[in-house]
This record gives structure tokens, C-alpha cells and sequence, in this order.
């Protein structure tokens, strides 16, 4: 007989689920089974990568989740039978998170009756709704129960659900759910319940159950499974386990014909911007992008961005794309109306429309980038834009976002946080019954991020020698091996904001995220861009911050803030600075790496600043670019290109395929791809498992040459260089949006060190070097600093007196609860006056004594002996005044 599991889980059912889903799938593909449900605890965090899998495999993907109710009342598993169906078990999802803490999930059964459509309910497993009441001797609740959810679901759709794992009570159980089906003339259905494939996964569930709980396997008792059964069975070891009931196996197959509910697959339609009256998205952009192509664009040349502009406003508006710009737009126009420093990077950076928006700072035609590298009529995911806000005013920028489209609308990508190999090794071990110490002296010797390297670590060996030999440790570093990649928690995605007209909760369940006034959809980067969602990146970049502090600086001391949107890129004094290796605090080129490759590379040029940043990057480094490009910039090698025809795309990096764009360009010059084409083909070039697609693009390519008259070889040739660094290439419009901040860091630190430097001491840390060597170095050309200062210090860094005032936070051990207390309390006329009015406590006070900060006081030596007295005095109670004779008479 026929089978189709749907009761199944994966590892997103975090900490308690052993495969992952495309392993479910395939799976079920070797059992010819027609389809498979996926039903992890109170989450859909793997349905896109499931719905890949089983579209691979020709199997059909039935969305679920085995949802925990509130007041321990038990587990209910729910299948999307529906759209409607797949809507409601989002919101359900999304209303047995809201207000639980992270990671637990509790849905009052009050909420069930108004997401019941579409769906098709379960009875659950032995920790079901209906088997808890059995198994606390209420046979007449659990009737009751049983009439409540079938009403509520349609008989049709409420089904009892049997399962068989050899355990203790299982029979008794089942017959007593069949008593129960029959008086309520119920559907039965028979399930697995499967949580890893094999017997042999056991053990790792077991170590999963005990991490999940925190406890060792020795004192897990009933937390744990009593045998190995919970594996992924074959239709005919189902037939044999439920002889006894074959219309339970046979509804599997009902219930898999009626399940079609699809993954919501994007665009999403996101929040509608206000337009002018009579105006659509597509219109409003296009008068946005004409009017500052006025104020933007050099007459001379306006044509050509003319031209330009059109034809990437023709391709936004077939892509419908059109209200995406406009929402980044309005975000945008809101940091700068609110002076917060940010701008786009990334592949975003290929648009004029971006750039006309004030979205990105670069201007694509200028600098020879490709509108298609960013977005294309073949492009088949969709595109995103990144912008840097200042990083101490992003959430300004988020909360706008929240404010604007409402909480309902608008939520953050999920990052699925993984077992690397210390927390896969602390954590099994600890599962394990080691000790802690022991735990905390192997994490230490661990010199490697891999957790399934564990059993091979040298590092390892080194600290422990043959104790690694031992069953135990090798029981660990096995365990330990195999939760590499598992997801352990959920995280939030460093900036990715999605955003939807509809309610999130309608499409992907939603999440509080453990900060304040932020959610999470379940669903993190790569689950969205499988189902074709688009996001928003709102990224926070301490440089920006660092930047803004300066030029706010600047304008307390000058009278006049600098216009760094202004500055030209072309300033001699700054390129000379950076030739001369002064890049200690300038963005990007700050490195060692950086700073050894400068005075060869010698930038004099916002083009040359533009490779200098892409070549140290691990792909022009590993693709070994950098050497043949700095002998041919130094003459002692000759340029050579394998066709005439590329010398347009690789002039400007002396014959090396540097960037990105570039690809797109030789594929069009030399082979006649369009654009679109190109970026497919890099695409291609940069994915590890493309030789399929590489050879199909390989054949493409040389047809295409040689009806350009270049023959076979050469575009044979040509399409191996490719080959060997394309898929190693940088992207140019990256490099030069970072390009901008470099200029802007180093123009600050030629024309305001002294500023420029105090606005990075604001920020730290940041960058390669700690705050000491920032300092060492300022002092190097000149700028002055004063002392932490007891009356005089701010929590940051501020300018006095033509020199660097260095703050109370650089006091170790000095919080900000603290500095507040000392900056409200403060002048200060003795260290005893200090102690009697804040009652700082001590560490704090002689930290501060330590950092100088008290010299004002006397000597350091003296103020630590002073210290103590003045603390015993401080705990005096005020002594009572003494009456005088009048009063005594």
C-alpha cells in the first residue's frame, strides 16, 4: 500500500529535528512517495529550501507545522490544505510566538476558531492535545476536546492521528484515539512522526534533547526517547505497523490530494508611497529622475544619461519595480532631513536612477558601470539595495521604516545562527556529562571555525595529546562533528527589512526579536530570495559615524560644517598623503595588506583609489590579479589583451579581469551577449556547481564570437581566462561607492587631523588598529591631546582648546550609568566631595584615578590612600548639631 508521511522534521524544528529538509525529500523520493509534509515546532523556517527540494525531486511539498498550544494543553499538527489555509497557519504561527520569549511558542486555543479555514488538523502525537487528556485518565475531556476541534476544523478536516514507535502505552493509546474516532464517527490517519531518518541518528537526537534542555544525558531521563524509532519508514513497514487500521494509511493519500497550498512566491507587493494626485510609482520616479538630471548633469553630456535613463526606467517598470525605489527614496530623503550620514552601495550603485535619486553616491557613467550587473530583463532574482547608514543613528532609520509601514507590514530578515566548532564542542560536551573547565581549556585550543574539521583538529591534538584517543573524547568529537551547520537560534539578520503591503503574518510567520521594537519574518536571506522576496538592507557602518562626528567638529570649530557632496575627488595634497602610506584611520585601505600595497600602487585618481580598493579583496588575491597588474602599472610588463575587442572592457585595469562589470563587458564586445546575458554568465562563472550551465554559456559564447569574425580559439581562450578570474572578480560599483567614503575619510584627516581624528576616537572600535595606535599616530603629525578630566571630560571625545579632549567612556570599567551619574553631579571640589555626592563605587574610582582623571585632586599615589578614607567617611551617618546654651534654656 501506498504512503505519504505527514508528520515530519527537520533541524529547523531547532534542537529536536536531526535532517534537513532536502534530506526529508530525498527521502521520500527513494520511498516513491508522491509527496511529503513538512511539520517543524511552531515554525516555517525550512519551507523554502523544502519547496526546493521537493520540486527538484517531482514530489508534491505540503506546508505544516506541529503547533504547541497554550496551558500545556499539548501539541496540534496543522497542514495548509489551502492559500487561505497557508495564511492562516502564518498568522497562528505568527500568534503563538507574539509575546512568548525567545525561541517557545504557546497559542491560546481561543484564536484557533478564526484561522481554522484551509486547514486540515491532526490530533498530534503522544504529546498531542487528545493523547495528554487519555493519558491523565480523561476519556470524556478528551471526547469533548476531540467534538470542539472538528467542529472548529470540519469534520472533514480533523483527523485522529495514530502512531506507532514500540513504546510503552502506544497500543493502548491508539485504540483508545479509535474509540474515540468511532463515537465521533472521526477520519483516522496514520503518521511517523519522523525526527532523524535512521536508528543510528538516535544518539545525535539524544545530544540535541539534552542541549535543548541543558542537561546531561546521564540526568535526562524522560526527557528522552526511549528507543530508536522515530525514523523515516518505508510505506511497507507503515502497512505492516497499521494492519490493524488501513484507512489510516490509506487518508495519508486523501490528505496529500487535497493539500495545495503553494509557497508565496515574490515580488511581494510592498507599501504604497504617497504620490501626487493623478501620478502613478512609475510616473512619480521618472519626473523625481528628469528633475535631477537638471542639477545633476553637465548639459554636455545629458543626452547620453537621457538615453541611459529611459531605458533602465523601462526595465524597473516591467519588473514592476518601480514603488521599490521610491520606498528606499523616501528612507533616504528621511536620513538627510534628519542629518543622518548614509548612502547605497553595492550592485545598486550600476544605476543612474539610484544615483539621480541620491540613493548611491557614484555616478555610473562616469565611471563606466553596467545598469545590468544591478538589475536586467533576464535577471532572475531580484535585486536589493544596501545603504550605510551612520551606525549610531541606524535605528533611527529602521524605526522610520516601523513607524511608516506599521508593525504589521513591516519586519526583519531571521539569520539562522549555527554550530561552529566551539559551541558545537561546548555544547555537546556538555551534553555529554564533561566538565565545564575541561570544556572551556578545549574551546581554547580550537583554532578553526569548522565543527565537522573537529576530528582532525592539530590544534586539538596539540593541547590534548592521546587523551583524544580515549572512546569519550572520541564520542565527542564525533557528536560534536555532526552538528556542523545545524541551526541552534534564531538571530536577526545585520540589516535585511522586509516590507509588504499585506500583513507579514499573511505570507511568512513573524517573530519578536529579542531586541526592542524589532520582529523577525522566519524566513532568513536565502530562504527570501528563493521565493523571489525582495529586502532592503539598512546597514550601520561606524565609519559614516565617525565621519558626520568629524565634520560636526569641523563645524564647531570653522563656523561652516563641510559639504562633502560637494568635494570634486581630485584634490592632489590627499592622494599624496595616501602615497606617502598615511592611512592609518582612512577607510579601506587602512590594512596592512593595504598599506604595503599603496606606495607601489601610488593612487593619484578616484579610478585608481576605485582598483586599489578591489584588489585586495580573497578573490583577486587567490585569483593571483594583483602582482600581474602592479608589474604592468610599473611598465615592467607589457600589456597584452588575447583580442582586440577588449581592450574597451580591461584597458582600465591594464588587461586584468578585475571587476565584475567587466565580464558583462567582454561577453558583449567580444561575443555579443547583451548585458543581461553577461550577468547570467557571471553569475554562472561564480557559482561551484555551474559546469552544466558554464558549458552551455561556453558554446554560446564562441558562436557569438565567431559571428563577430574572431575565431574559435581565441574565444576558446578568452573564455578560459574568464573561467579563471571572473568568478574572482570585485564589483566595481562596490568599490567605488566605498571609494567615496575613502576620499571623504581622507580628505578629513589632509584638511582636519585634528577633527578628523577626534571623530574616530568617537567610534571605536573601528577599523584595523586599536584606539592607542590612533592615537600614536595623530601625535605623529601633530594634533594634541588632554587628559580624561574629572570636571572637564564629556562621555565621548570633544575638541578644546585646539586639541583632542579624550572622554570618561575610555575609563575601563566606567559605564554609561555611571558617567551619567559624575557628569550630573559634577564640579566636583575634592575626591572626598566626589565619593559623598555620587557614592561611586570603588573599581569604578580607582579607575579613574589610574587614568588621570582625579589629577586635578593631587597625586595618583596619594589620591589611592585618600580613597579609602574618604569611603569610610562617605558611610558615616551626619553627625546630629549640638544644642547651644539659648537652646538648652
Amino acid at each position: 500500500m501506498s504512503y505519504v508521511e505527514l508528520h515530519a522534521h527537520s533541524y529547523y524544528s531547532l534542537l529536536d529535528g536531526v535532517p534537513t529538509p532536502e534530506a526529508l525529500v530525498a527521502q521520500a523520493a527513494q520511498y516513491q512517495m508522491p509527496a511529503l509534509a513538512l511539520t517543524d515546532h511552531d515554525a516555517l523556517y525550512g519551507a523554502p529550501r523544502f519547496w526546493r527540494a521537493a520540486q527538484a525531486a517531482g514530489i508534491k511539498p505540503i506546508f505544516g507545522c506541529e503547533l504547541t498550544l497554550a496551558g500545556a494543553a499539548g501539541h496540534l499538527t496543522l497542514l495548509a490544505e489551502t492559500q487561505a489555509g497557508y495564511a492562516n497557519l502564518c498568522q497562528l504561527i505568527t500568534l503563538a510566538r507574539n509575546a512568548q520569549t525567545k525561541g517557545s511558542a504557546a497559542l491560546p486555543r481561543a484564536v484557533l476558531a478564526a484561522h481554522s479555514a484551509g486547514l486540515i488538523a491532526l490530533s498530534g502525537c503522544r504529546s498531542g492535545v487528545l493523547a495528554r487528556a487519555l493519558r491523565t485518565r480523561q476519556p470524556e475531556h478528551a471526547l469533548q476536546l476531540a467534538a470542539r476541534l472538528a467542529q472548529l476544523f470540519g469534520r472533514n478536516n480533523f483527523f485522529i492521528e495514530l502512531q506507532r514507535h514500540h513504546e510503552r502505552g502506544d497500543q493502548a493509546r491508539n485504540h483508545a484515539l479509535q474509540t474515540l474516532a468511532s463515537r465521533l464517527q472521526l477520519p483516522l490517519v496514520a503518521t511517523g512522526n519522523v525526527h532523524y531518518l535512521e536508528s543510528a541518528d538516535a544518539p545525535l537526537h539524544d545530544v540535541l534533547t539534552c542541549i535543548r534542555s541543558r542537561v546531561a544525558l546521564e540526568r535526562a531521563g524522560s526527557l528522552l526517547r526511549t528507543n530508536a524509532e522515530y525514523r523515516f519508514r518505508t510505506p511497507q513497514e507503515m502497512a505492516a505497523l497499521f494492519a490493524e487500521w488501513p484507512a489510516a494509511l490509506a487518508n495519508t493519500l486523501v490528505i496529500a490530494a487535497r493539500c495545495q497550498a503553494q509557497l508565496p512566491h515574490g515580488p511581494q507587493q510592498l507599501p504604497k508611497i504617497e504620490l501626487p494626485s493623478g501620478v502613478n510609482a512609475a510616473e512619480y520616479l521618472t519626473a523625481l529622475c528628469q528633475a535631477a538630471l537638471q542639477t545633476r548633469v553637465a548639459t554636455a553630456t545629458a543626452p547620453a544619461y537621457r538615453e541611459t535613463l529611459a531605458r533602465e526606467l523601462e526595465i524597473i517598470s516591467e519588473q514592476q519595480l518601480a514603488n521599490y525605489f521610491l520606498v528606499v527614496w523616501d528612507l533616504v530623503r528621511f536620513a538627510r532631513q534628519r542629518g543622518i550620514l548614509c548612502q547605497g552601495r553595492g550592485s545598486a550603485a550600476n544605476s543612474l536612477t539610484a544615483y539621480l535619486l541620491g540613493i548611491t553616491p557614484v555616478d555610473p557613467l562616469a565611471a563606466g558601470l553596467v545598469f545590468e550587473r544591478f538589475l536586467s530583463r533576464e535577471r532572475i532574482t531580484q535585486p536589493d539595495i544596501d545603504i550605510d547608514f551612520a551606525a549610531d543613528r541606524r535605528e533611527e532609520a529602521i524605526q522610520y521604516l516601523y513607524q511608516k509601514y506599521g508593525p504589521a507590514h513591516t519586519a526583519m530578515a531571521c539569520t539562522m545562527i549555527t554550530f561552529r566548532a566551539r559551541s558545537a564542542l561546548r555544547d555537546a560536551g556538555l551534553a555529554l556529562g564533561f566538565a565545564p573547565a575541561l570544556l572551556d581549556r578545549a574551546c581554547a585550543a580550537i583554532d578553526d571555525y569548522s565543527a565537522g574539521r573537529l576530528p582532525d583538529s592539530s590544534s586539538l591534538r596539540a593541547a590534548f595529546g592521546a587523551q583524544l584517543d580515549t572512546p569519550r573524547w572520541q564520542q565527542l568529537l564525533q557528536m560534536a562533528a555532526r552538528l556542523a551547520g545545524f541551526p541552534r537560534h534564531l538571530g536577526l539578520h545585520n540589516g535585511g527589512m522586509i516590507l509588504c503591503a499585506q500583513p507579514l503574518s499573511h505570507h511568512i510567520p513573524v517573530e519578536p526579536a529579542s531586541m526592542e521594537a524589532r520582529s523577525a519574518v522566519q524566513w532568513d536571506k536565502d530562504a527570501l530570495e528563493m521565493a523571489d522576496w525582495i529586502k532592503l538592507d539598512v546597514l550601520g557602518l561606524r565609519m559614516l559615524s565617525a565621519i558626520d562626528s568629524a565634520c560636526r567638529f569641523v563645524g564647531q570649530h570653522t563656523g561652516s560644517t563641510p559639504d562633502l557632496s560637494a568635494l570634486s575627488f581630485d584634490d592632489a595634497g590627499v592622494y599624496a598623503m595616501l602615497c606617502r602610506g598615511e592611512t592609518i584611520g582612512i577607510f579601506q585601505v587602512e590594512s596592512r595588506a593595504q598599506a604595503a600595497l599603496i606606495p607601489k600602487f601610488q593612487p593619484r585618481s578616484f579610478a585608481d583609489l576605485t582598483v586599489q580598493i578591489a584588489l585586495i579583496r580573497p578573490g583577486p588575491l587567490q585569483a593571483n590579479m594583483v602582482h600581474p597588474y602592479l608589474r604592468r602599472r610599473a611598465g615592467r610588463e607589457p600589456v597584452a589583451y588575447l583580442h582586440p575587442s577588449l581592450a574597451a572592457a580591461l584597458d582600465e585595469t591594464l588587461g586584468v579581469i578585475l571587476f565584475q562589470e567587466q565580464v558583462l563587458k567582454v561577453a558583449r564586445d567580444l561575443a555579443g551577449f547583451s548585458a543581461g546575458e553577461g550577468e547570467l554568465l557571471r553569475r554562472a562563472l561564480s557559482h561551484k556547481n555551474a559546469s552544466a550551465q558554464l558549458e552551455t554559456f561556453r558554446l554560446r559564447f564562441i558562436a557569438g564570437a565567431q559571428q563577430r569574425a574572431v575565431n574559435a580559439d581565441t574565444a576558446q581562450a578568452v573564455f578560459e581566462q574568464l573561467k579563471a578570474f571572473g568568478g574572482y572578480s570585485f564589483s566595481k560599483a562596490h568599490a567605488a561607492a566605498f571609494a567615496v567614503i575613502t576620499y571623504w575619510s581622507a580628505w578629513l584627516r589632509h584638511h582636519h587631523p585634528l577633527q578628523y581624528f577626534a571623530g574616530l576616537l568617537c567610534h571605536q572600535p573601528m577599523g584595523f588598529y586599536p584606539p592607542h595606535v590612533v592615537v600614536s599616530d595623530a601625535r605623529r603629525i601633530g594634533v594634541r591631546f588632554l587628559p580624561v578630566h574629572i570636571q572637564h571630560s564629556q562621555a565621548a571625545v570633544t575638541v578644546e582648546q585646539n586639541a583632542i579632549r579624550l572622554g570618561l567612556g575610555y575609563v575601563s570599567g566606567l559605564g554609561a550609568a555611571h558617567i551619567e551619574l559624575l557628569e550630573q553631579a559634577r564640579p566636583f571640589h575634592s575626591l572626598p566631595d566626589l565619593v559623598q555626592r555620587t557614592r561611586l563605587p570603588r573599581p569604578q574610582l580607582e579607575a579613574l584615578i589610574l587614568a588621570g582623571a582625579l589629577d586635578c585632586f593631587g597625586e595618583r599615589r596619594a589620591l589611592l590612600w585618600e580613597m579609602a578614607g574618604a569611603y569610610r567617611t562617605a558611610q558615616r551617618p551626619p553627625a546630629l548639631p549640638m544644642r547651644t546654651a539659648d537652646e538648652h534654656a
